[in-house]
């Protein structure tokens, strides 16, 4: 707890935590210096079945020690954990400490075996059964919450189990997407006005071989190149993965390929991060990631993901 804003929320936490535990302590104090005078018997006032009452007897003398014992014991943690503000303890533990300690411990367990993977190409890796294996453990980990658990994506998210790749699905290009991560920009076309829009919807339909609009396929062509939209796709819309501009020539859409959602895709723009995973996993491991989204069946075939 070491991001407080001013010194007065940190004697505040000291304070209420020490008041507290003290507060405790005098009560239990104070209750064990109670006990009924000798032949009275002390009673709550509760009674039951005419003769049957409550009596307000102190508890046990072990039981209170246990409280007495409890008392001590958060004073001493306090004094050995950060509990008192920004105070860190007397051994310097923190949970970000710990798990640093846990992960360097797990690394130096696991490091021989993702050393023997670094030292493999990813074809070959991506062909042995233990490597893929692996690979598929850290998948399922860190990559199935946005790609699924069989890897076929779903809306917004790309399917990696097929051969089209928005920033290219060479064994280089996957390594560089899953450890930099990608940040995909379509942007907003408003401007270009409700009609040239629905026109460029229904041209782009037709790319892919999708029931459209005759008269409006015509203008959409025209409007794809005046208004800029192969300088990105390419003027045969077959995209670029160098810009990461998908293939609208396919059937393969991310965010589907109905005439409403390809209207409101132009309009509105999309905007889809992938994020960088070097500095988390290591080297190593993005290498064996790699190898078992290559064994997907990842190919160079086309451009979409």
């Amino acid at each position: 707890m070491n991001d407080f804003v001013n010194q007065f929320w940190n004697w505040y936490v000291i304070l209420l935590v020490l008041v507290s535990i003290i507060a405790c302590g005098v009560l239990l104090w104070s209750q064990s210096k109670v006990a009924p005078a000798a032949g009275t018997a002390d009673t709550t006032g509760h009674v039951w079945d005419e003769t049957l009452e409550e009596y307000n007897n102190p508890l046990p003398k072990w039981w209170m020690w246990l409280f007495h014992i409890t008392v001590i014991f958060s004073l001493v943690y306090c004094v050995l954990y950060p509990t008192l503000g920004s105070f860190q303890g007397v051994l310097g533990w923190s949970s970000d400490g710990q798990y640093a300690k846990e992960v360097a411990k797990a690394d130096a367990e696991t490091k021989p075996l993702y050393d023997k993977y670094l030292a493999m190409d990813l074809p070959t890796l991506a062909a042995d059964k233990e490597g893929v294996e692996t690979g598929k453990r850290l998948y399922l980990t860190y990559c199935m919450q946005c790609h699924g658990a069989d890897a076929r994506g779903s809306k917004g998210f790309p399917n990696l189990a097929d051969s089209d790749w928005q920033w290219g699905g060479e064994p280089a290009e996957i390594v560089e997407t899953i450890s930099n991560g990608r940040m995909g920009v379509m942007p907003a076309h408003a401007q270009l006005g409700a009609e040239t829009i629905k026109d460029l919807a229904n041209y782009v339909r037709s790319l892919s071989g999708l029931p459209a609009d005759s008269l409006r396929v015509a203008k959409g062509q025209e409007a794809f190149n005046s208004a800029g939209c192969s300088g990105c796709h390419g003027p045969d819309a077959k995209g670029m993965t160098a810009l990461g501009a998908p293939n609208l020539t396919d059937k393969i859409w991310l965010y589907g390929g109905s005439e409403a959602t390809i209207i409101e895709t132009i309009t509105k723009g999309r905007n889809n991060q992938m994020p960088a995973w070097k500095e988390f996993l290591g080297e190593a491991k993005v290498h064996a990631l790699a190898a078992y989204v290559l064994s997907l069946g990842a190919g160079e075939s086309s451009n979409n993901k």
